[in-house]
C-alpha cells in the first residue's frame, strides 16, 4: 500500500503533479467572483472553463487541472449537522476539452485514489448512470473495484446538466466507506454518512432541449470532474468529519478558546462551533476576493454567513470580538496555498470586525424583539412579514436568520409578506440579473457560435491603428444571416479582422464607418456577442451590404482619443486611491466613455475632501512627467510576479495583455490607451459618492473636458464673487460675512414674530370660547394667520399660568388649519393635543400628525373653521370633565 499524503499540501500537491505528468495544463483558482454574468458566485471547478465547454472560446489546451475556490449557499442549512458539509470548499478538478474521454478519466481516477493516496480498495464504491453501460463496463474492465460496488442510479444522482437547454451527461461517483460506526450496510443509496462522496466525474457527451430531454450528442465530448478536498483529507486522515482535518480543527480549536465552549460535549453548542468554523472560512476569502458586506447579491450572501456566524457565537455565550481571531487563524490555515490572504489580512481583518460591530450593535435589541413577536404568537399563526421585514430594515437581520431563529422556535415566517414588503427594495436588483441573464442568453449565440467554428476567433488590429481592411463573413439580424442589408436597414456585421474596439471591461465600443464596393455603412456601436468574436452594430447609409465582400474599416479617431485618454486615467486614479485610501482598495467596475469616465472601487467609509484632493494632485503629478504607457503580453504567472492588478469583471487568460503605467501603475487590461501620460492632459474629478454598502463611485473628466469643466467653474466662481461685489479670492471670506448677517437678521425676526405671538396671545385669549371650568383654563379661539404664526401663539398661550389646553383655527390662505397645544400636566392626567382636534380635522375635510404636546391639522374644507372650532370646544369641555385639572 502507497503511502498515503496526511497534509492538506500534500494531497494539493499530489493531484496537481499527477495530472500535470498527464499532459494537463495547472490553471490557478479563479476568483469566487465569477466572470459569467449569470452567476452570483464560483460554485464550480468548471465555472472558469465554461466557455470552453460550450465552444464560446477557443481552449488553448486541450486538457486541464485545477484547485478551485467555490462557495455555495444552497446546504447552509446542513453546515454544522453533517459531518462533510462545507460553504467555501476547494474543488479538486481534472477537464478535457474534445480530448480523452471516460476510457481514461475512469482508470486515472481509480489510480489516483488508490495508487498516489493509497486508499484501499475494498473500501470504494463507484457509481454510474442506469444506462451508462460504457462507464459500467469501463470501471468492470479497467479497475479493481468488485462488481457488486458498482451501483447504477437515477438522473436525480448520476445526470449532469446546466439547468437549462444545452450540454449534459451521465455522471460517475468514487464512494469510501468509513466503517460500520458511521451507517448501515449497503452502499451509497443506503447511507450518505458511511458512505461519502469523494470524487465526482461528469461526461459531457450529450445536448438537452428546453424540456429538459436529451436529444442528441454533443459534436465535441468532454470532462468535468470535481473532488472535494476536505472529504479528500478526512479519509485520508482519518478524521471523523470534515471539521476535524487540518483545514478545520485549529478553527473549532480557536472558537472553543473564544468562546470557553468544548466541543463533543453538546450537540447543540457543536453545530454552533462548527457554524463558526466553516463561515469564518468563507467570510475571509469572500473578503478576499472583493466581496463587501451589502443588501445586495454577493454582498448580501456575505452579509448573511458574517452575521449568522455573530449570531451562533452570542448563542454560546460570547458577546466580544469573534471575527477577527477567527480570520486570523484562517489565514494560518491556508496563507501556504493562498499567499494573497497574508498581503490582504489587514483588510480582510477590517472589513469583518466592522461588520461585527455593526450587527453586534443592533443584534440584542432584534433578538429582543423577535423572541417577543414569537411568543406571542398562537399554533398555527406565522410570523407577520411586516415583522419580519422591519427586522431587516432597522436590526439588519437577513430573511435566512429570521427563519432560522423562527424555525428553533417551531414556527415559520410569512415569507410571502415579507417578499411584498421588500419588492420595491429589490426591484433594481432583481432587473439587473434579469438583463445580466438576458444578455447571456442571446437567441444570437448559435449562430454566432457557427461563425466562431468556422472562421475562428476575429482578429483585432485596433492598438496600433484606427483603420484597417477585412472580409465580411456574415451580417445577422437577431438569429438570422441575412444575404445582404440595404441603404436605410440596420443588423450585426462580422469581419475576419477589423479595428474596432468591441465593448468590453468597462470600456464602451468604437463608432465609424465601414465601406465597400456596394455601399457604406455606418458603425454605431461594436460589442463583443461571444468573448472571441467582435460584432459591428451598422446601419447602411448607402447602396448596400454583402457578406463575403472586403471592406474598409475607419474608426471615428477622435472618439478613440479621448476613450484612451480616460481609460489610462482609470488605471493612474486607481494607483492614486490605492497609495491614499490604502493597497485594500479595489476596483468594482467601471465606465469608459469619450465624455468621462467612471470608476467604482471598494472602500469602508467616505474619503474626506482631503484625501480627494490628494488623490487628484497625486493623478495629476504623474501627468505631468509624461513617462510612456507601455503595453505588452506575456504569461499570466509572470504578469502576477510583476504586481499586475486584475480589473473586475475581466476574464484572462494564460497570455494576458499588461498596460504599464510609467513606473508605478500595472494593470492586466484589453483596452485601448495613450502613449504617453502626458496625452492625457489633466484628470478632474467632479464627484464621489456612495453607490451601494461599502462601494464608492469617482467620475471624472480628462483632456479638453476637464479644461472646459475648469473653465466653466471659473466662470461661476466669478459670476457668483460679482453678485456679492468681491474678489474671487475674496469669496469664502464675504459668504462667511453675509452668512453671518444672514444669522442675525433672522434671530431678530425670530425675536419680532415672538413678540408679535405675545401680543396677539392677550388678544386671543380676551376671545377664547372658554371660560375657567373645574380649576383650569382652556383657549379656543379662531385667529386667521399662518399656521406657522398659530403654533407659536398656542405655545405662548399654553405656557401662561392656569391654561392647560389651547386650539387656535384659521382660514388664512384658502386653507383651514388647526392648531392644538397642551400643558405637560393635562397631558399626565391623560389628555392629548391630537386627540382634542382629531374630529374637528375631519369636519376640514383632512387630517393630522400625531402628538401629546401639540398638534397641527389642516383641510380643504374653509368655509367649516367655525364648526370644526365648536367641535374642538366639545371635546375640550368633555376632557375637561372627564379629567379635572
Amino acid at each position: 500500500m502507497p503511502h498515503q499524503p496526511q497534509t492538506s499540501d500534500e494531497i494539493r500537491r499530489r493531484w496537481l503533479d499527477y495530472f500535470q505528468a498527464r499532459g494537463h495544463r495547472v490553471v490557478p483558482s479563479s476568483s469566487l467572483i465569477p466572470h459569467d454574468p449569470s452567476l452570483l458566485l464560483t460554485a464550480a471547478g468548471m465555472v472558469q472553463f465554461k466557455p470552453y465547454m460550450l465552444g464560446d472560446e477557443v481552449a488553448p489546451y486541450s486538457r486541464a487541472a485545477s484547485i478551485q475556490k467555490c462557495f455555495r449557499t444552497t446546504d447552509i442549512d446542513r453546515i454544522g449537522v453533517t459531518d462533510r458539509h462545507f460553504t467555501f470548499f476547494e474543488m479538486l478538478g481534472n477537464f478535457s476539452f474534445g480530448d480523452y474521454f471516460k476510457a481514461e478519466a475512469i482508470p486515472w481516477a481509480w489510480e489516483l485514489v488508490t495508487e498516489v493516496w493509497g486508499l484501499d480498495p475494498a473500501l470504494l464504491w463507484v457509481t454510474v448512470f442506469e444506462t451508462d453501460a460504457e462507464a459500467a463496463e469501463i470501471w468492470s474492465d479497467s479497475t479493481e473495484v468488485d462488481q457488486s460496488r458498482i451501483v447504477r442510479m437515477g438522473k436525480e444522482d448520476n445526470f449532469w446538466d446546466m439547468g437549462a437547454a444545452g450540454p449534459c451527461g451521465p455522471c460517475s461517483e468514487i464512494y469510501f466507506d468509513r466503517g460500520p460506526e458511521y451507517g448501515e450496510d449497503g452502499g451509497p443509496a443506503v447511507s450518505e454518512d458511511r458512505y461519502v462522496e469523494l470524487w465526482n466525474l461528469v461526461f459531457m457527451q450529450n445536448v438537452m432541449d428546453t424540456d429538459g430531454q436529451v436529444v442528441g450528442d454533443l459534436p465535441r465530448r468532454n470532462i468535468d470532474t470535481g473532488a472535494g478536498l476536505d472529504r479528500v483529507a478526512m479519509v485520508l486522515q482519518g478524521a471523523p468529519s470534515v471539521f476535524e482535518t487540518d483545514l478545520a480543527l485549529p478553527l473549532l480549536e480557536r472558537a472553543q478558546a473564544i468562546t470557553g465552549v468544548t466541543y463533543h460535549q453538546d450537540p447543540a453548542s457543536d453545530i454552533s462551533l462548527r457554524v463558526l468554523a466553516d463561515h469564518a472560512r468563507a467570510v475571509t476569502f469572500l473578503i478576499a476576493d472583493g466581496v463587501f458586506p451589502t443588501n445586495e447579491d454577493r454582498g448580501y450572501v456575505l452579509r448573511r454567513i458574517l452575521r449568522r456566524a455573530v449570531r451562533h457565537a452570542r448563542l454560546l455565550g460570547t458577546e466580544g470580538d469573534v471575527m477577527g481571531p477567527l480570520v486570523e487563524t484562517t489565514i494560518e490555515i491556508f496563507e501556504s496555498a493562498y499567499p494573497e490572504l497574508n498581503s490582504s489580512s489587514d483588510f480582510i481583518l477590517e472589513v469583518a470586525t466592522r461588520e461585527e460591530m455593526a450587527f453586534s450593535r443592533t443584534l440584542a435589541s432584534g433578538l429582543e424583539m423577535l423572541d417577543a413577536e414569537l411568543a406571542g404568537l398562537s399554533a398555527g399563526n406565522a410570523l407577520a412579514g411586516d415583522v419580519a421585514f422591519k427586522l431587516h430594515d432597522t436590526f439588519g437581520f437577513p430573511i435566512d436568520l429570521t427563519r432560522e431563529v423562527a424555525s428553533e422556535h417551531g414556527q415559520q415566517v410569512d415569507q410571502a409578506a415579507f417578499d411584498a414588503a421588500m419588492e420595491e427594495q429589490r426591484e433594481r436588483g432583481r432587473e439587473a440579473a434579469r438583463k445580466g441573464r438576458q444578455s447571456d442568453e442571446t437567441t444570437e449565440v448559435p449562430a454566432l457560435r457557427e461563425i466562431l467554428d468556422e472562421h475562428g476567433p476575429t482578429r483585432f488590429t485596433g492598438y496600433g491603428s484606427t483603420v484597417g481592411s477585412g472580409t465580411v463573413l456574415a451580417i445577422l439580424k437577431g438569429a438570422v444571416p441575412l444575404a445582404g442589408l440595404e441603404a436605410g436597414e440596420s443588423a450585426e456585421l462580422i469581419a475576419d479582422t477589423t479595428p474596432f474596439y468591441g465593448e468590453a471591461g468597462g470600456q464602451v465600443g468604437d463608432t465609424g464607418e465601414i465601406t465597400m464596393q456596394s455601399g457604406r455603412a455606418r458603425v454605431v456601436d461594436t460589442t463583443h456577442p461571444l468573448p472571441d468574436l467582435v460584432s459591428h452594430r451598422v446601419e447602411v447609409v448607402e447602396g448596400h451590404l454583402v457578406p463575403g465582400q472586403e471592406a474598409n474599416f475607419a474608426v471615428d479617431a477622435e472618439r478613440r482619443n479621448q476613450i484612451r485618454r480616460n481609460h489610462t486615467a482609470t488605471h493612474v486614479l486607481h494607483w492614486a486611491l490605492r497609495e491614499v485610501l490604502g493597497d485594500h482598495v479595489k476596483q468594482a467596475g467601471s465606465l469608459v466613455a469619450p465624455e468621462r469616465l467612471r470608476f467604482d472601487f471598494n472602500h469602508f467609509s467616505a474619503p474626506t475632501p482631503d484625501e480627494l484632493r490628494a488623490v487628484e494632485e497625486l493623478a495629476n503629478s504623474k501627468l505631468l512627467t509624461n513617462q510612456p504607457v507601455r503595453a505588452f503580453e506575456t504569461g499570466r504567472d509572470y504578469a502576477e510576479e510583476i504586481g499586475a492588478i486584475a480589473f473586475f469583471g475581466d476574464k484572462y487568460g494564460d497570455v494576458v495583455r499588461v498596460l504599464e503605467a510609467g513606473d508605478f501603475s500595472r494593470e492586466l487590461c484589453g483596452g485601448t490607451h495613450v502613449d504617453a501620460l502626458g496625452e492625457i492632459g489633466l484628470i478632474r474629478i467632479v464627484s464621489e459618492g456612495s453607490i451601494g454598502s461599502n462601494t464608492r463611485r469617482i467620475e471624472a473628466m480628462t483632456g479638453g473636458a476637464a479644461i472646459a469643466d475648469l473653465v466653466k467653474q471659473e466662470m461661476l466662481l466669478k459670476d457668483a464673487a460679482a453678485l456679492v461685489k468681491a474678489n474671487p479670492a475674496d469669496l469664502p471670506s464675504k459668504i462667511e460675512k453675509l452668512i453671518g448677517e444672514q444669522k442675525k437678521s433672522e434671530e431678530a425676526i425670530r425675536e419680532m414674530r415672538r413678540r408679535f405671538a405675545v401680543s396677539l396671545a392677550e388678544v386671543v385669549a380676551k376671545t377664547s370660547l372658554t371660560g375657567e371650568a373645574d380649576g383650569a383654563r382652556a383657549v379656543v379661539a379662531r385667529l386667521d394667520e399662518p399656521v406657522e404664526l398659530l403654533r407659536e401663539v398656542a405655545m405662548v398661550l399654553r405656557d401662561r399660568d392656569n391654561v392647560d389646553i389651547v386650539v387656535l383655527g384659521s382660514s388664512a390662505r384658502e386653507k383651514a388649519s388647526l392648531v392644538s397645544a397642551v400643558s405637560t400636566r393635562a397631558q399626565d392626567a391623560g389628555i392629548s393635543a391630537s386627540g382634542i382636534i382629531a374630529g374637528a380635522a375631519k369636519a376640514l375635510g383632512g387630517g393630522g400628525g400625531k402628538g401629546a404636546e401639540l398638534a397641527i391639522a389642516g383641510g380643504p374644507k374653509v368655509l367649516e373653521i367655525e364648526t370644526a372650532l365648536d367641535l374642538a370646544l366639545t371635546e375640550v369641555r368633555g376632557a375637561l370633565a372627564k379629567t379635572p385639572l
